[in-house]
């Protein structure tokens, strides 16, 4: 397992040396895994010669806003399906795990229509719409749901809780493992969307970090430098590598141990 880990970091550690390393070292001493000679000089091309501050604004807003108008939404839906009963209940939950068998990329061009019809396009409602509601997000949330017990939740309505306080107060925080895998989820998913946002963004303004990147690559420059191109990686791997570590010791861990006893 460590060989493996090793393995797999190894690509990321890479990066990070190489994005502080200057251009001409990259190249000179290709052979060398890892330089010594460390420079800021690749990130202080990329913050003054595009505008990688308001990418990044960008994606993090739409991020945080996707994120957690999915996992309210999702949470809802999620307990809706696991605790309510009402007029076709399975034959909806199957409409939603049908969502989940279709491409993303057969759903673009008729929510670009969609969106230019309603005079979006180029604005962050129109990044951010399309990402609040997921089929996996409420799959993983019902059935999360349905693994509590109901012996809270019981509780909680004979002292006269209605549905809305035992859901915030009692079933949303015994669920927070799979709120939080949900959250780190969407996050890293919204945040390097790439296609969505490059066809429904014109301006510069709105562009995303993985979309700049990609304009960085061939646009800028009739030549690619590949330690500045590094240096936008690394500040585009922030923010998920963050995120992760918070929430890593929340995934699906076992919230009711002592909760509940028999």
């Amino acid at each position: 397992m460590i060989v493996i880990a090793l393995s797999m970091l190894f690509p990321f550690f890479a990066m990070l040396n190489l994005a502080f390393t200057s251009e001409e070292d990259i190249f000179k001493n290709i052979g060398v895994l890892f330089h010594t000679n460390l420079t800021f000089e690749n990130f202080r091309h990329v913050f003054s010669e595009i505008p990688i501050t308001r990418y990044f604004i960008n994606s993090m807003f739409v991020a945080v806003v996707t994120t957690v108008g999915q996992v309210f939404i999702s949470s809802l839906a999620g307990y809706s399906f696991a605790r309510l009963n009402f007029r076709y209940k399975e034959f909806w939950f199957l409409v939603i795990l049908i969502t989940m068998m279709v491409p993303p990329q057969v759903n673009i061009i008729p929510l670009f229509f969609l969106m230019r019809e309603l005079h979006l396009v180029d604005t962050y409602s129109a990044l951010i719409l399309p990402g609040l509601f997921g089929g996996f997000g409420v799959f993983l949330m019902r059935q999360y749901f349905l693994s509590l017990p109901k012996d809270l939740e019981e509780s909680a309505r004979i002292d006269g809780c209605n549905l809305f306080q035992t859901f915030f107060k009692i079933a949303f925080p015994l669920a927070l493992p799979a709120v939080v895998t949900l959250t780190i989820f969407t996050f890293v998913i919204t945040w390097n969307s790439f296609m969505w946002p490059l066809i429904i963004t014109n301006s510069e303004t709105m562009r995303t970090l993985p979309v700049g990147l990609a304009i960085f690559k061939g646009s800028f420059r009739e030549i690619t430098l590949w330690g500045d191109l590094l240096a936008c990686s690394v500040v585009c791997s922030v923010p998920v590598i963050i995120i992760f570590f918070l929430g890593k010791k929340y995934i699906l861990s076992d919230s009711l141990s002592g909760a509940v006893k028999e």
